[in-house]
């Protein structure tokens, strides 16, 4: 198999992954010929702040996640997607995982913009925040970042459950939260608590025990397959 049919079978089997990083690619473009009173415009018009979902929330909330406000950081998030929601869209199917990028988006949104609404009335930030850029595509990264940690198989799940759990919440606890930090722990607790999407989908590393007559798992070598595999079905690996 040539390096084209790799490539290729690769995006196909994730191709909302594709589809999603293909627009923001087009946007990013805009962004960067945009004069900057049409960047600001476009940033704005785009966002998914207190004012925006005020007026118009259902559509605030959908186009922010095709903007990333530097189009020099697309290359990042390429690599991101492909590491994140690539493997969790391969893993869990297209719309296991756009359920629970979508339903973190939309909570992480919600959540941190009501806490920093709180914040305004409470005179603890100026009123000036209701009109702050909120685009991006990071909640949704967090959130894939969450679910993915069940795709490895026990007992580096544990280590990869505490990396997360410290790279997004240790900024809740260090001082200096923005409400985006706020955004991704929940965008992550999400991530984690969709947990029983991933029933029936096998870790890395995992060994599938073939059942007995009575629905007990036998042994099986490793070096040598059973006498009659054509009693049994095969079980193709998501």
């Amino acid at each position: 198999m040539t390096a084209a049919d790799r490539i290729r079978r690769w995006v196909c089997s994730s191709p909302g992954t594709h589809i999603w990083l293909l627009i923001i690619g087009i946007t990013s473009l805009v962004i960067a010929a945009a004069s900057e009173g049409l960047e600001t415009f476009l940033l704005h018009r785009t966002s998914s702040n207190i004012h925006a979902l005020t007026k118009h929330p259902l559509q605030s909330l959908l186009i922010s996640g095709f903007w990333i406000e530097s189009p020099s950081s697309f290359l990042l998030y390429a690599v991101l997607f492909e590491v994140f929601h690539a493997n969790v869209e391969r893993w869990l199917g297209t719309l296991r995982w756009l359920v629970t990028v979508a339903v973190a988006h939309v909570a992480a949104t919600l959540i941190s913009q009501e806490v920093l609404l709180l914040s305004i009335q409470e005179h603890a930030v100026p009123r000036s925040m209701k009109h702050v850029v909120d685009i991006g595509v990071s909640y949704g990264l967090a959130a894939s970042a969450g679910v993915l940690v069940y795709r490895v198989a026990r007992p580096w799940r544990w280590a990869c459950l505490l990396a997360v759990t410290l790279f997004f919440g240790l900024p809740l606890v260090t001082g200096g939260t923005t409400y985006t930090d706020l955004g991704h722990a929940i965008s992550v607790a999400v991530g984690l608590s969709c947990w029983p999407l991933t029933r029936g989908h096998s870790p890395w590393g995992a060994v599938r025990w073939p059942k007995g007559p009575k629905g007990r798992s036998v042994g099986v070598s490793r070096t040598a397959a059973p006498e009659r595999p054509r009693s049994r079905r095969s079980r193709s690996s998501p």
